[in-house]
């Protein structure tokens, strides 16, 4: 019998071809399916420096490096906003409530002290006061931890810091490490209380960038010295300018 147009032969390629397209679509189907379409997750990720705005601003206007705000900050809340210790202190840079109200009236930081730019400014505000105050970075760091008053102590009459203050200056100083790269101001703190009135008058020209250098203040000791462990011996040099009694003012956090 014969076959017109092909016949069965022709409807045979045809089922062959029809296998063949539809295999390669079962093939590849889970390959389309494995990459599913982006979602816009940009929208909902949190910004990975997010107070970077407020340290930079805080680190010109009172003069010091960023990465002191940075180091006492990680240490301090690990950039919680939120955090609270057990006595009292707030927000990212741990400021005690008395001092906040003392360093927000000197310094027109508004009344909340849980606000990042605030806290952030009033951090690095009592940073500067303390090595205004002490000239030493690791007495900066003391004072900071354990309050001005409690320090002033250690040097009077040789009280014991605590030991969280020994580990916690420990802790920063080598993240900070290095020369003192903060230019000093005019109006250095007097024997007067540090509390009372601004010290921070008549600014010369200051470059707290991380890689700037002074010639007018002494490092503290060599970057790759080994950390301190015993501050019995943190006593900032004496010129002259700071009366070396206990006082009543600062706190203890």
């Amino acid at each position: 019998m014969a076959f017109r147009n092909g016949g069965p032969c022709t409807g045979l390629s045809s089922i062959i071809a029809t296998l063949i397209v539809c295999g390669v679509i079962v093939v590849a189907a889970p390959f389309a399916s494995a990459d599913p379409p982006p979602t816009h997750r940009g929208s909902t990720v949190a910004p990975s420096d997010p107070w970077a705005a407020h340290i930079a601003e805080a680190a010109k206007r009172f003069a010091i490096p960023e990465r002191w705000i940075r180091a006492v900050m990680a240490v301090e809340s690990h950039g919680d906003r939120t955090a609270r210790s057990p006595k009292g202190a707030i927000g990212l840079m741990q400021i005690m409530p008395k001092t906040w109200d003392e360093l927000r009236a000197r310094h027109a930081l508004g009344s909340d002290p849980w606000q990042p730019r605030a806290n952030i400014l009033a951090g690095a505000a009592y940073l500067r006061e303390m090595h205004d105050r002490y000239r030493s970075i690791a007495a900066m760091l003391a004072a900071y931890n354990a309050g001005p008053a409690r320090y002033d102590a250690h040097l009077a009459n040789g009280r014991a810091l605590p030991a969280e203050t020994v580990e916690y200056v420990a802790k920063i100083e080598p993240m900070i490490g290095g020369k003192v790269p903060v230019m000093r101001m005019a109006g250095i703190a007097s024997r007067r209380s540090w509390s009372r009135g601004p010290i921070f008058v008549g600014r010369s020209a200051v470059h707290p960038d991380d890689g700037s250098t002074t010639s007018n203040l002494p490092s503290i000791r060599p970057s790759n010295a080994p950390a301190i462990v015993d501050l019995s011996a943190l006593v900032p040099p004496s010129d002259g300018l700071f009366v070396r009694r206990p006082r009543s003012d600062g706190e203890q956090r």
